[in-house]
């Protein structure tokens, strides 16, 4: 990469490529509207019962990254990403706590927010709730139930029948492949989330039970409550339409959860003669914590709030987060958050030293570190690639700083670029950093002494002040003081 303003322009007009999981291959990225300007996109969103932790993060991320970015290239994107608020563990949850449903629900929904926004991430469009979604739920099992791939058992719960799926045509299995002749088909699970070696029918509805207590709806089939599986399916058409872009999720979610989400769909025959109920489905890969999948036993199971109390910010945990492809399973370390504050701070001081050559100027955007940036992202959300791009562009920005090669329109319009960078990663600027009041005060007395050419007195108010943990960087607007130095 050559230095900023002396590069020569490479072409950025390709089309952005997917991996569908449901063709198994990388695809252009064209979307259902006609015109080719709108995406529906929907992500499977938080169950909660629990404060959400950093793998659950991943898959969020990941999704705010593409939302993003579809924004970035143009379109306008309709973001649907649901709230389970009602499955097994929830009411196992609700019961044990004492609390009401909605007061259980409450406390980690509203948790999950404020992780979200601590992260950079965007708020979707729509949120919809389960819950709040019955009477949509309720009708897709009816239409099912009528088009015969559906079943009441004596309990009074309703199932999908696979067998029956299948002896219409339809293929069970589009995101993986099955061997139906080593699975165990045709059992039942009223489960939510049942052994993934199992070709179970699974439960639409299923009728209440005892440990149920008040969580329950009236249907046509009785007192009982959605299954898991239904619940996505109904919410995502009814906001979507029975047809939609994107479908995204971890790759835990792939067998049975979305396989299932496909089957009742299409079974319900909603779609146009042709058409899929989603065209393109994305999975994150799963994310492991020092070497290790994340669990409790091996106490390296973290929720955000851990990463917050250890002293990390959200900023350095989306950094994180961000530099592996989302397909690839990703080893969170606590050296990675380390590794991120230095990059940061790199990248921070880069940027604070343009706005200052910059002042009020105003140029056209670096094309070339756009076209970097876009070539790389356009391949599957490459960015490690992207990433690379933005910090060769630091190296040699930095280079031509350090020669005062960096005139106020360069510096404008690299600035230009990074903000729709920066849109794209979300990873804000850098908080303002507050120094003490003793600090200011030797600050200014190093000043005076300049002013007065005392700069023996100068230059030992500035080594107080390194080993105090501070380090003054002397830039044109005046003296700038910014963490560093040899403090503990």
């Amino acid at each position: 990469m050559t230095p900023i303003g002396y590069r020569v322009l490479i072409d950025s007009n390709m089309g952005l490529k997917l991996f569908n999981t449901l063709t198994r291959s990388v695809e252009e990225f064209v979307p259902r509207d006609p015109d080719g300007k709108s995406a529906g996109m929907y992500c499977c969103g938080p169950t909660v019962h629990n404060f959400a932790h950093i793998g659950n993060f991943r898959t969020f991320v990941f999704a705010d990254l593409l939302r993003r970015y579809l924004e970035f290239k143009g379109y306008q994107v309709n973001h649907v990403m649901n709230i389970t608020d009602v499955e097994d563990k929830i009411i196992a949850g609700a019961r044990a706590s004492g609390l009401s449903l909605p007061e259980y629900i409450r406390q980690y929904e509203e948790a999950f927010w404020e992780d979200s926004r601590t992260l950079g991430c965007l708020a979707p469009h729509q949120a919809p709730h389960a819950t709040e979604h019955i009477p949509q739920i309720i009708g897709l099992i009816e239409r099912l139930l009528a088009r015969g791939l559906a079943y009441q058992a004596s309990d009074g719960s309703v199932y999908f029948s696979i067998d029956k799926y299948r002896a219409r045509g339809s293929c069970y299995g589009q995101l993986v492949n099955l061997n139906f002749d080593e699975m165990r088909v045709g059992e039942r699970v009223n489960a939510d989330e049942y052994d993934k070696e199992s070709l179970a029918d699974f439960a639409l509805w299923k009728a209440r039970v005892p440990e149920d207590a008040a969580i329950y709806w009236s249907s046509p089939w009785g007192e009982g409550r959605p299954g898991w599986h239904i619940e996505c399916s109904a919410m995502s058409m009814q906001l979507l339409g029975p047809s939609f872009d994107l479908h995204l999720g971890g790759e835990d979610l792939i067998f049975p959860h979305h396989e299932d989400e496909i089957a009742q769909s299409e079974g319900a025959g909603l779609q146009i003669p042709g058409e899929r109920f989603v065209k393109y489905w994305l999975h994150a890969a799963h994310l492991l914590v020092e070497g290790n999948k994340m669990s409790k036993s091996l106490g390296n199971f973290f929720t955000l709030r851990d990463l917050l109390a250890k002293g990390f910010s959200g900023r350095e945990i989306r950094y994180v987060l961000l530099t592996a492809h989302y397909r690839s399973s990703f080893n969170f370390t606590f050296d990675s958050l380390a590794g991120a504050r230095t990059a940061l701070g790199r990248l921070d001081d880069c940027l604070a030293k343009l706005h200052d050559i910059a002042g009020n100027a105003s140029a056209a955007s670096d094309a070339v570190l756009l076209a970097e940036f876009s070539a790389a992202m356009d391949e599957d959300l490459n960015i490690s690639a992207a990433w690379g791009s933005i910090f060769n562009w630091v190296r040699d920005t930095n280079r031509l700083l350090a020669r005062n090669q960096v005139s106020p329109s360069l510096a404008a319009a690299a600035l230009s670029a990074w903000q729709s960078i920066e849109k794209v990663l979300g990873i804000g600027e850098k908080p303002p950093t507050e120094a003490p009041p003793e600090i200011v005060a030797l600050l200014e007395q190093r000043q005076f002494a300049r002013k007065a050419k005392d700069f023996k007195r100068a230059d030992s108010i500035r080594e107080e002040l390194k080993a105090m943990g501070w380090v003054i960087e002397d830039t044109p607007q005046g003296p700038r003081l910014k963490r560093g130095g040899n403090a503990a």
